[in-house]
Order: C-alpha cells, then structure tokens, then sequence
C-alpha cells in the first residue's frame, strides 16, 4: 500500500490534466457537460486562471485575471508544457448561475457564489433558506464529482492516447488563429 504523501506526490498530475482536459471541453465540446449534470446549459471559464509548468527545474506559475482577459498567455504557455493547476468557472442552468474557483491539485471549491437566494426575514424562514442554500452548494459539489469521473474514465480508456491526446494537442496547436 502507498503512503499518503507518495501517493499524492506520484498522481498529484491528474487535477492539473483534469482542469487542462475541462478547458478544452469548454472550448470544444459543452455537451459533455449534460453528462454531468442534466440542467447544465454551459459552463464558463471566469475570470481567473492559473498554469503551471513544472517540467522546468522551478515551477514556472502564470496567472491570467480579469473579466475580458484573453487567454493567448494560457494558450501559449500549454504549449511550453504548462497546465492548468486553478480555475474559476462560471456554471449555468436555465434560470440559475455559480460562479466559482477549483483547484488541480486537490480539487478544492472556493470562492463560490450560489444564486442569489433571499435572505430569510424571520426565524420561520431560516430553514428555507438554509436548504436552498445547501441545495445550490450540493449541486457544484455533485457536478465536479461527475466530471472527475468523466474524466478518469477517459484517461483510463484505450483512446485516450490514440484520440484525445492528439485533439487536445491539435487544439493548442490550433490557438494560434
């Protein structure tokens, strides 16, 4: 049996492919996304993304911020090698938006924003209120379960080499223009 900090030193690599493998699923195919949850109508890169390069004898780290930032720096720095170890995202359903931040190496959720649910205006609405909130919270928590899963079970088939490996490169290849 491995030792914990083995084991995370030796797969810590499969967050930072997850999250790489989710940005080009954005870019290339939303559909997916249904598979993972069902009211899934898109799902968004925010407004924060992190790479890193660790091929290089020190981590190299780019961060791209910003409402309107392009992602070329991002693009760029896929093809050096780097990828992508946090994440904000933005999830949508039909009447409904989250925004939040995942991290690669541990699949961390932070800064998440739930839809705006009212805030309670006496004791009797507390419950309500805290349920709704709970609902919203377990329906991020669910959908990113479901994708790792998505995920590991294309990284684990016999394609993965001979089919998504090559897309994933012809599609940072392909940033330029």
């Amino acid at each position: 049996m491995l030792d914990v900090s083995t084991a995370y030193q030796r797969y810590r690599f499969l967050g930072d492919e997850f999250l790489t493998w989710l940005w080009f699923c954005i870019e290339k195919d939303q559909k997916l996304f249904t598979a993972a949850d069902a009211d899934c109508t898109a799902l968004e890169i925010g407004n924060r993304m992190v790479l890193e390069n660790r091929k290089t004898k020190s981590v190299e780290r780019i961060t791209i911020k910003g409402d309107d930032a392009g992602l070329e720096e991002g693009r760029l720095a896929l093809r050096k090698g780097a990828l992508v170890s946090e994440m904000a995202l933005v999830f949508k359903t039909g009447e409904y938006q989250w925004q939040f931040s995942v991290k690669g190496e541990s699949l961390n959720i932070s800064n998440l924003k739930t839809p705006g649910a009212t805030a309670p205006q006496g004791p009797e609405q507390l419950e309500p209120f805290l349920l709704e909130r709970f609902d919203f919270i377990n329906k991020i928590i669910f959908f990113i379960e479901n994708l790792y899963k998505l995920f590991i079970r294309a990284r684990l088939s016999s394609q993965w080499v001979s089919k998504q490996v090559p897309s994933i490169r012809k599609w940072i290849e392909a940033a330029d223009g």
